[in-house]
């Protein structure tokens, strides 16, 4: 068995090994976005919708950026790309560094933060590019791996900066992300695609670079599900970062940014842990049934958390509960949906994806920012269930689709 667990893992192009370093380091120092929610509520002061509202306006600027980032992911080198708009956010974490934590400086975060949503469609299509079809849940289960290796101890040791000294955990960041960079500039030479063989890699063959991205969304119900269905993931998934920390705070107080903070690490030892297995247990089981299993786990971990949140060590199991989930959801999603893309689109559909993906999650966040505000805690969770559910009914529908027009990936 663990012979097995690590030999899944080779053979696969060597670049993607130096992708899953470069993750690994810039994840070692991501310990602002875990702490949030926070930053805005308890050093800025800011209520539930507020902080929902700014989440939704950064998502709203988002939207031009996003779609620009996949243009260029089709159009130019993406390790170029990915080179660039990390050296600006490395000069917006310095800068965050050496001011206090104002507005001001949560602006220019955001800046950095528009300058990571450029590159993810180039550093997602690069997975992509680098590996077949056969080999494209291997390559997205490792690159998963190793961005939460590197996100262990950064979320705990955020939360024990987070009180007296959080400018310098924007230090940490920027120097995690400028050994990233270096790495990635020196190491990958070699940014071809991976040819396909496969009688699935069929469905990736690349078109006219003039024909836009909607119209190939338009032409497959499968893929227009999968959209919306992952819209609805994402303002579910959302919770973890936006009402668990709430709830955190409100049930303890100072210790709650330590304790969600060791909760995230668990998260990320979970993902380590189990990866691995989970992928290789489960290689044989359809990618729509790994996305229903996660939505479902994901939900069942909300609902202990929401049940037990003041006896802490069941707030650890919700969230091992909800990190099974999210490792489901994870090594399937992204293979599922570049297998039916054609490759020379891949760029530019992931970030209209990530539009309507990152607007769906701003619009449930500011909902139930809202319902948290006037209703309650259990009034906000209930609503987050109810959209979790018609999101397992979006994949459910999908699922039968899926036979009938990509009939060569079914196992």
């Amino acid at each position: 068995m663990k012979a097995g667990l690590i030999n899944q893992y080779r053979g696969l192009r060597r670049e993607l090994y130096i992708l899953l370093v470069g993750r690994i380091m810039t994840n070692m120092g991501s310990m602002i976005w875990p702490m949030f929610t926070l930053i805005l509520s308890q050093k800025l002061g800011l209520s539930a919708t507020v902080i929902a509202a700014c989440i939704m306006a950064f998502s709203f600027v988002s939207i031009p950026v996003s779609l620009l980032g996949g243009k260029l992911a089709d159009r130019f080198n993406k390790k170029n790309i990915i080179v660039v708009c990390d050296l600006v956010s490395i000069a917006s974490y310095v800068y965050c560094f050496l001011v206090p934590v104002t507005i001001t400086s949560i602006v220019i975060f955001a800046v950095a933060s528009l300058f990571q949503t450029v590159e993810w469609p180039s550093y997602d299509s690069l997975v992509a590019d680098f590996s077949t079809s056969k080999d494209r849940e291997r390559g997205y289960s490792l690159s998963y791996m190793g961005s939460n290796l590197g996100l262990v101890l950064s979320p705990t040791i955020g939360g024990l900066l987070f009180n007296n000294h959080l400018n310098l955990a924007f230090l940490i960041n920027g120097l995690a992300i400028a050994m990233s960079t270096a790495l990635i500039f020196f190491m990958i030479k070699d940014v071809h695609r991976e040819k396909d063989e496969e009688e699935g890699g069929a469905y990736e063959k690349e078109l006219d670079t003039s024909v836009s991205a909607f119209s190939i969304i338009r032409k497959s119900r499968v893929v227009v599900l999968f959209i919306l269905s992952s819209a609805l993931a994402t303002g579910v998934y959302g919770m973890y970062s936006y009402l668990m920390p709430l709830d955190m705070g409100v049930t303890y107080a100072e210790r709650g940014a330590v304790l969600f903070g060791s909760m995230t690490s668990v998260n990320c030892f979970v993902v380590i842990a189990f990866t691995a297995v989970i992928t290789h247990l489960f290689r044989k089981m359809r990618d729509t049934g790994k996305m229903l299993m996660g939505e479902g786990l994901i939900l069942l971990g909300y609902l202990v958390f929401l049940l037990f949140i003041r006896r802490p060590w069941l707030c650890f199991v919700a969230i091992t509960v909800f990190t099974f989930g999210e490792i489901f959801n994870t090594i399937s999603s992204s293979p599922f949906l570049t297998r039916r893309i054609p490759a020379s689109h891949r760029g530019r559909i992931l970030s209209v994806m990530n539009v309507f993906c990152g607007l769906s999650g701003s619009g449930i966040q500011l909902l139930t920012g809202a319902v948290y505000d006037r209703a309650g805690s259990a009034a906000a969770w209930t609503t987050i269930i109810a959209i979790g559910a018609v999101e397992l009914i979006l994949v459910a529908f999908m699922s039968v689709y899926d036979r009938r027009e990509f009939p060569d990936l079914q196992v």
